[in-house]
């Protein structure tokens, strides 16, 4: 239960930072660096569990018919990267308090930051490869949403677009990647996928699994060549940027490069794909940092590159080269977030973060600046700090031979040369901002942060200190228990002590060092007057990046709406039934579909009556609708209604009841939707015109034909299937045993296929908040009506207010009529609620029971108008949504907590006072999500359309009737 508690904490403090005060600025930051702290704690406390290589898991069902687990698991990695995402995310909280301006939504921000950290949590947590794909997909949109977190900023809008574009694009590979491993293994379970390397590394698809996974890990970590989305993601705040680049985000791809090295490393495509990526990136991310004049750009091109470090060491394939990875990761997590936050504060305090206007800061900010160098100097490796010691592996680790290629040859040389790039960087850090004259044309006068602001780069700081002083005291046992859940028996000797003499890699160090300082003093003055080599210039990630997405989503869509697309339902619909048709025939044709000759049972001759009328009203709607649209749809409820008559006569009462209830609505719905549709043309006109008409109608029936004796062959199919074929004997024969209701309908609803049954809801949601997204953007401008329609929108209105006008007969008709509706509200009402309550015994259920409350609705808009029921009935459907898939959802994770499979529903008997002996469902709490979620879905899409009606007419909406008089002004922007 540790590790469900320290991934749920985030989320759950996620949803009340969500719903605090906006100027609750210190309740946000108190909720969220508690969080932070709790978790942190949590998973220090299982220190002893994951050393000397144990490791402890939580597991519960999930689909158990296919062998999926929710499994939870932590080993000395994964207890190593929650630390660093704990204990630096408590860090940044801390920072963020400060830094973060008092006029910013402060919730949405510590809510996305805990929301982000619980992905990230659910990554080195996760016991499960499919588990893993979908965290990693979350801290892809977590992080686009931090990254445009202020999105009024333009930059910082397509920097997270292209943050999300990249990583999400990669997720999906990563997600390909990992069904074939699942394929190749047999099981997504991570300890017996990392069991099974042989397996996998000789098996014909390793290398197209390897290469998928390597394009989730590379595009997260920013690795050449999709290394570009990285710089424009520090148009984020300076608290995002120290946490995501740091310990979270782009640490997510090296994480997954460590974790499946044992399954996956060993082989030649492993040494040159992983190590060749990691050197170029090393190499150029150096280079380019040299020539950055934005703070954060300089330290974005060094993550770049010290995340190429950690991927060549990855790369080459070795068990020392994945120990000096791991220490690397954890010294780049310190140094670089106490930068970040450097580069913050000097923003902060100055206003810029140009480094040709600052200069002289030491005097200004000393303590700041003695912060900012000792972190830098770690970056750039000078002894006595952590950094040092994991350069010094890493140069020891290139030394060695590998598979004693050319390029293996010369490895430390190029490595070396690259090296002195990072020292450039870092010294022009140290150099240009904080010594020299003092900065003019600043907008502030520079000064100390307070004394909170300071305190994590600070602790952070002393981190690199002792440790590079003191590693076998500090770092060790948590690097040597990090390791030894990669390696195992593997686990080589290796030793952190500070001197081990006059070694080639002490040489290269120095060497780099002084090369650093040489190429700092030979550009110093050219960086202060360019912005780089033209070469640099040209080489924009962000172009190419922009080439393609107008390539394919702007001249590719183009071209393909020019061939496929039209502005018509009509032809969208023929495409969709006839792919329908050919998609329909293989699996039918495979599973060798016989329909025998007699059917099922005796035609009754009022059955057949009854259908003659469904036909005939069916075919009327089709010829009705080129002239008359009402006269259609009322045709085609007609039809409805006939099919609701035969579930009935077929004994499926609760398919009548839905059916009756969808017809009902979706009548109101279209009959609101058709003002929208244009207009038809009276007089089709002489010659071809008629001929063409002729021609799409016999198609158009030629295809409904298709279509129906298609899905009638298939019906007659599966109805003629022998008994031991057909699956319904099963759900009878246990609805009531392990579901506890007698209304079999409702239990393979709610229980048998509950899961089914959640994603369904969650669609509808989606649906409706997309309708309504789009009807807002769509505004339409009074129009001009005939009279008599003119007036009877303002009868409507009229009655809607209390202020009407008495004695005008037509007036009070309507009037009468409004109040008999308004009268059946409470009726409808309880009879929902019934429905809802008897749904899981006899006829009913959470949808039906839905739709009938949101057909109460519906009438006080028909009786008493939109501004009405706003006013009165303070309607809110996307919280009758959110509370209803919280709730549906919610009622799966209730089984975990007894052992049992998602969404296992418990039934049992209870005596209540005056009533008796009656069933208690766990499945009624989901069928009142679906409940919920139904009515909150079909009136939001209501109250768009009913929106859009007004506005037509010009009359003014009860949530436009209390603005002020700037507006206008407003929605202009």
């Amino acid at each position: 239960m540790l590790l469900l508690a320290v991934l749920v904490l985030p989320f759950a403090g996620s949803c009340i930072a969500a719903i605090l005060p906006v100027n609750a600025r210190n309740a946000e930051a108190w909720l969220a660096g508690s969080v932070a702290l709790v978790t942190f704690s949590l998973m220090a406390a299982a220190y002893p569990s994951v050393d000397n290589g144990g490791a402890i898991q939580l597991r519960a069902e999930w689909i158990a018919d296919l062998g999926l687990e929710f499994v939870l698991r932590a080993d000395g990695l994964a207890w190593a990267f929650a630390m660093l995402v704990t204990g630096i995310g408590f860090l940044v909280v801390l920072y963020a308090r400060y830094y973060m301006s008092p006029s910013d939504p402060f919730p949405r921000f510590f809510s996305l930051l805990l929301a982000f950290m619980g992905s990230m949590l659910g990554i080195v947590l996760s016991g499960n490869l499919l588990q893993l794909v979908f965290f990693w997909e979350l801290t892809s949109l977590f992080s686009f949403l931090l990254i445009g977190y202020w999105h009024q900023n333009s930059p910082a809008r397509d920097g997270a677009r292209m943050a999300l574009t990249v990583t999400s694009a990669g997720g999906l590979c990563l997600f390909a990647g990992v069904l074939v491993i699942g394929y190749i293994v047999g099981s997504y379970d991570l300890e017996r996928v990392l069991a099974s390397g042989n397996a996998i590394r000789s098996h014909s698809l390793y290398l197209p699994a390897l290469i998928l996974i390597l394009l989730g890990a590379l595009t997260k970590s920013a690795q050449f060549p999709f290394h570009f989305w990285l710089p424009h993601a520090m148009a984020a705040p300076t608290p995002v940027s120290a946490y995501l680049h740091s310990a979270t985000m782009v640490k997510a791809g090296v994480f997954l490069l460590v974790r499946l090295w044992p399954a996956m490393g060993g082989t030649n495509e492993w040494l040159w794909l992983v190590g060749s990526v990691g050197l170029v990136t090393f190499s150029l991310g150096a280079f380019f940092a040299v020539f950055q004049q934005d703070l954060k750009g300089l330290l974005a091109y060094s993550t770049i590159s010290h995340l190429g470090l950690i991927t060549l060491l990855t790369g080459l394939d070795t068990p020392f080269g994945q120990i000096a990875a791991i220490f690397h990761i954890m010294n780049h997590a310190t140094f670089k977030a106490s930068l970040f936050m450097a580069a913050g504060i000097i923003d902060h305090e100055t206003g810029t973060r140009d480094i040709r206007r600052l200069s002289g800061l030491w005097i200004f900010m000393p303590i700041t600046a003695t912060l900012a160098m000792v972190a830098a100097a770690a970056m750039a490796g000078v002894p006595l700090l952590n950094g040092f010691l994991s350069k010094e592996m890493f140069f020891a680790e290139t030394i060695e031979i590998h598979d004693n290629s050319l390029v293996d040859q010369a490895l430390p040389y190029i490595v070396t040369l690259a090296s002195t790039f990072t020292v450039a960087y870092s010294l022009r850090f140290i150099r240009d901002v904080f010594f020299g004259p003092a900065p003019t044309g600043l907008t502030r006068i520079p000064h100390e942060p307070p004394l909170l602001m300071r305190f994590p780069a600070e602790l952070l700081v002393l981190t690199c200190l002792v440790v590079g002083v003191a590693p076998s005291f500090t770092v060790a046992p948590i690097l040597d228990t990090a390791a030894r859940a990669v390696l195992g028996s593997a686990m080589p000797k290796y030793s952190l002590a500070l001197w081990h003499g006059f070694t080639p890699e002490l040489l290269m160090s120095f060497v780099a060092m002084a090369g650093g300082v040489a190429v700092y003093v030979a550009l110093r003055s050219y960086l202060l007057t360019h912005e780089g080599p033209p070469l640099l210039r040209r080489i924009n990630g962000r172009r190419i990046f922009d080439w393609v997405l107008v390539t394919l989503s702007w001249r590719l869509a183009r071209w393909l709406e020019a061939k496929l697309g039209t502005r018509h339902l009509q032809p969208q619909l023929r495409l969709l039934a006839g792919a329908a048709f050919v998609a329909a025939l293989a699996p039918l044709y495979a599973r060798e579909v016989v329909v025998r000759g007699s059917l099922p049972g005796q035609l009754d001759v009022a059955f057949g009556l009854l259908w003659t009328i469904g036909i005939a009203c069916a075919l009327g709607a089709a010829v009705q609708a080129k002239f008359h649209r009402v006269a259609a749809l009322i045709l085609l409820g007609g039809a409805g209604l006939v099919t609701c008559v035969s579930f009935v006569w077929l004994s499926a009462p609760d398919l009548a009841l839905t059916q009756i209830v969808v017809e009902t609505v979706t009548t109101v719905l279209l009959l609101l939707g058709l003002r929208w549709l244009p207009k038809r043309v009276a007089e089709i006109g002489p010659g071809k015109a008629v001929g063409r008409l002729r021609w799409h109608r016999v198609r158009d029936f030629a295809i409904a034909v298709l279509a129906g004796v298609g899905l009638a062959v298939l019906a007659l199919a599966v109805m003629q299937r022998p008994a031991p074929d057909s699956i319904s004997r099963y759900f009878v024969e246990n609805a009531y045993v392990k579901g506890g209701g007698t209304n079999v309908v409702n239990v393979i609803l709610v229980d048998f296929r509950g899961f089914d049954t959640l994603g369904e809801i969650t669609v509808l949601a989606v649906v409706a908040l997309t309708v309504y997204a789009l009807l807002r953007r769509f505004r339409p401008a009074p129009e001009s009506i005939s009279v008599p329609e003119q007036q009877h929108v303002q009868d409507v209105y009229d009655h809607a207010h209390p202020d009407r006008q008495k004695g005008d007969t037509a007036k009070d008709t309507i009037a009468t009529a409004a109040l008999m509706m308004a009268l059946l509200f409470p009726v409808i009402g309880l009879t929902a609620i019934f429905l809802l309550l008897r749904g899981h015994d006899l006829p009913g259920g959470g949808f039906v029971a839905g739709l009938t409350m949101a057909a109460a609705f519906i009438l006080q808009y028909m009786a008493r108008g939109t501004n009405w029921v706003e006013a009165r009935l303070h309607v809110m459907p996307v919280r009758w949504m959110g509370f209803g898939l919280l709730l549906a959802g919610g009622t799966g994770v209730a089984a975990w907590v007894f052992g049992r499979p998602f969404l296992t529903s418990y039934f049992a008997y209870t005596e209540l006072p005056f009533i008796g002996r009656v069933p208690i469902a766990s499945a009624l709490l989901f069928d009142i999500g679906v409940f919920s979620l139904v009515v909150g879905a079909t009136v939001l899409m209501l109250i768009a359309i009913a929106h859009q009606s007004l506005r037509r007419y010009g009359v003014p909406l009860h949530s436009e009737q209390h603005t002020s008089a700037n507006r206008p002004k407003e929605e202009a922007k």
